[in-house]
């Protein structure tokens, strides 16, 4: 679990993540317990990740921000934001603009287009027939790890729940206005908090990430906002070139070896 939220990929290069100093702090008496699992704040978990299964299709715009550390340990702040447009079982669009890059990645269930608006190049890989096989694909066999992947994998087999070593219950809380509660949770080398709506809704609102097993303790905020009835007719999904655009080849290459190029 939030393995995908660091955005790390050769076309999206780790300086793209959106970590940040948090902003957003919890009240000081609350109890500290290490190793304390609350089954609330699992079950939260759980019944969001089931409902974000039920949803036929969405957009999310996710505005982030990050930690960038430098060498002599100062932190500098990125930011940047992320527009998906998802229709499963098999297409999506995600929009990504940081302060260091631009790029769209289109899928419509056979293949799957990287496109760099500022460079004028694009690239099309064939892709599996949904969009979860789609990212693992592209992760595996380019290097590329989507922005905030872990939307897609809450209420799977591989939601990583059983990877937790705490987690607790913060209490009530507002984020752009809706109604949410907080809840926090621990696991190797990760402290992350999620905010999730109150009501028929479960949708998770604002993430805060902090590596812990760094000793700068970088950090990551990202706030969602949802559009449960977007257009998502296929034309959302279909990559036109521009006549100034130029074709590159997309080569294959591992994980491992696209991190290590970063």
């Amino acid at each position: 679990m939030l393995a995908a939220l660091a955005l790390t990929a050769t076309a999206l290069p780790a300086q793209e993540v959106t970590r940040v100093s948090s902003t957003v702090t919890t009240a000081s008496t609350v109890p500290v317990t290490t190793g304390v699992i609350d089954s609330r704040a699992v079950n939260a978990l759980r019944t969001m990740g089931a409902y974000l299964r039920t949803l036929k299709s969405f957009g999310v715009d996710v505005k982030g921000a990050r930690d960038e550390v430098m060498n002599d340990g100062q932190k500098i702040l990125i930011s940047g934001t992320i527009k998906y447009l998802v229709r499963t079982p098999d297409r999506m669009r995600a929009e990504i603009n940081t302060d260091r890059k631009q790029r769209t990645i289109y899928y419509n269930g056979k293949t799957m287009t990287l496109y760099a608006p500022r460079m004028h190049y694009y690239s099309t890989v064939n892709a599996p027939p949904t969009v979860m096989q789609m990212l693992d694909t592209v992760k595996a066999k380019y290097g590329v790890e989507l922005p905030v992947a872990d939307l897609f994998l809450w209420g799977t087999p591989r939601d990583g729940v059983s990877d937790l070593t705490q987690a607790r219950y913060i209490g009530p809380s507002t984020v752009d206005g809706i109604q949410t509660d907080q809840y926090a949770f621990r696991q190797e080398g990760t402290d992350w908090q999620i905010w999730i709506e109150q009501g028929s809704r479960p949708l998770p609102r604002r993430l805060v990430i902090t590596s812990v097993d760094k000793p700068e303790a970088p950090q990551y905020l990202a706030q969602l906002m949802w559009d449960l009835t977007a257009n998502t007719d296929d034309s959302q999904f279909t990559f036109e070139p521009p006549k100034d655009a130029k074709s590159i080849p997309w080569k294959e290459t591992t994980t491992a070896s696209a991190r290590k190029a970063q």
